[in-house]
């Protein structure tokens, strides 16, 4: 009997992330970037079964395969322009990570901070280093096994040298006392990062990130960021 590789398989929502950035821009690019970064994962219901987390406080980090559900599209390209290439050089999608996707599927890393038991949501995961936007639904989750899943030697090709890019970030001490104390270390390795588009770098152009309910708003002039202002959003 001949088998149908190409059949349509479905897939559930197990849970969903909930993280400090409720819109898509400044996100980490990858996972582990910004490890101050804190996020909880919190079950569907019907995955609150204690028992399908046995033994995960074992690893220190594990794999999310989550839903890009904010670039979910009906076609797809076989070139994708990646941003931080100055979105003028086309590459193959599948040699990026790129969310324009045949399927909408986003994999990352995190470290796990530890679990906890609540009244209303069942088990919850606390994980740090999340590259996720607030309300992600996530398909599932593995352990993350270094002896296997960890390749010091390997080849990043044409992204290897992008991988250090950061900013000096100036950021009043008034104004970062707007934001939790908790939230503060990250928000400013975040900015560290460079939220903008690589073909982004107009001096007076402003800029602004919604983090941990605030919106920093800030300039880039050459490798230096300026926060302008914090406020509510």
């Amino acid at each position: 009997m001949k088998s149908n590789n190409n059949r349509d398989t479905s897939f559930v929502v197990i849970a969903h992330i909930h993280t400090d950035f409720p819109a898509k821009f400044g996100i980490p690019r990858q996972s582990g970037l910004v490890d101050e970064l804190r996020g909880t994962i919190v079950f569907a219901p019907e995955y609150r079964n204690p028992d399908a987390l046995r033994g995960i406080e074992g690893f220190s980090h594990l794999w999310l395969l989550w839903q890009f559900s904010e670039s979910i599209r009906q076609k797809w390209q076989p070139m994708v322009r990646p941003p931080r290439l100055g979105g003028n050089t086309p590459m193959g999608v599948f040699a990026t990570r790129s969310p324009f996707r045949p399927n909408p599927i986003g994999l990352s890393s995190v470290r796990l901070l530890g679990v906890e038991a609540t009244e209303t949501q069942g088990c919850v995961l606390h994980v740090a280093g999340a590259d996720l936007m607030d309300g992600t639904p996530i398909y599932d989750i593995k352990p993350y096994l270094p002896y296997t899943d960890s390749h010091p030697d390997a080849a990043g090709g044409f992204a290897e040298p992008l991988q250090s890019h950061a900013l000096t970030v100036t950021f009043p001490a008034p104004l970062l006392s707007r934001l939790p104390e908790d939230r503060r270390a990250a928000a400013i390795a975040v900015l560290e990062n460079d939220p903008r588009p690589s073909y982004q770098n107009d001096p007076t152009r402003e800029y602004g990130v919604y983090f941990a309910g605030h919106n920093i708003v800030f300039f880039v002039n050459g490798n230096h960021l300026r926060v302008e202002d914090v406020t509510p959003i």
